[in-house]
């Protein structure tokens, strides 16, 4: 009768263990959101302080507040709304169009042997030209519409999503291919079951990137002269118009799509992606 003594002890040593592990990673979490919300809010005291105080020129870094009385002040009489609209718009549709082409090229190039050497050296010496460069070329074809700038967007992503998704289906372990074609997995279902599922962490991490390089792309592309709308021209004429105020407004707003663009794509990954470990 004493056997099952040393069982029970085992098994509540391990609901302990699992129990301070879970309190364990539940304080680290909220440890981790208290640094991520009180840091920006520390620096911001300190950059209100300095800028009262004239330990910093006002006249270059405006204090928070005032920045924020003209974010509100532009976003109520629609100024802010005015260049926030396009951005948006060339961000969403030239991105998602050359990320979704990029992704295709890539599980088919990463897929096709044949395919990659066609296309491979094409794609490696274009992928380096700045994409800005070529800015100047789409607006002598298209002149100063928005599909220059589109395609500036699309070709930006187009590149990145292709290299990741190429590389993603590369990194696929040989031996799940080998399992997948030994349960009958060919064709289609082969695609569907395991190219795609083992390329998709590698086309996140893509998307992420794809997303900080499009936003940098679409705020160049707008401080030039073909553009009378969008942040970028916000900030370019405020800074050539010496407002300050407005040009940290165009730089917050820019930051602010970059961060809710980059936690989507988190989100959806964790959503998505549900095998994956959380980091």
């Amino acid at each position: 009768m004493s056997a099952p003594a040393p069982t029970a002890t085992r098994d509540q040593r391990t609901l302990d263990a699992a129990r301070a592990h879970r309190a364990r990673e539940t304080r680290l979490r909220t440890r981790d959101l208290v640094l991520s919300i009180a840091a920006p809010i520390v620096l911001v005291v300190l950059w209100e302080l300095c800028a009262r105080l004239l330990i910093i020129d006002p006249r270059f870094f405006p204090p928070p507040t005032k920045i924020l009385q003209a974010l509100v002040e532009m976003a109520w009489d629609g100024e802010l709304w005015k260049h926030t609209g396009p951005t948006l718009l060339r961000l969403l549709v030239g991105g998602g169009l050359g990320a979704l082409t990029g992704i295709v090229f890539g599980l088919l190039m990463g897929s096709s042997r044949a395919l990659n050497a066609a296309l491979g050296p094409l794609f490696s010496a274009l992928y380096p030209l700045p994409k800005i460069a070529i800015f100047p070329i789409l607006l002598m074809i298209f002149g100063p519409t928005e599909l220059p700038k589109i395609i500036a967007v699309f070709i930006t992503t187009f590149f990145v999503m292709q290299i990741a998704t190429v590389s993603g289906v590369w990194a696929i372990d040989r031996k799940l291919l080998e399992a997948g074609r030994a349960y009958g997995a060919t064709g289609f279902d082969r695609f569907r079951f395991v190219v795609l599922p083992g390329a998709m962490p590698f086309v996140f991490s893509g998307l992420k990137t794809a997303t900080g390089t499009a936003v940098v792309v679409v705020t160049a592309v707008e401080f030039t002269g073909a553009s009378t709308t969008g942040l970028g021209y916000l900030i370019w004429n405020s800074w050539q118009l010496f407002i300050p105020e407005k040009l940290y407004v165009g730089l917050l707003v820019i930051g602010i799509i970059g961060a809710v663009l980059t936690t989507l794509l988190s989100r959806s990954e964790k959503l998505l992606l549900p095998w994956r470990r959380e980091s």
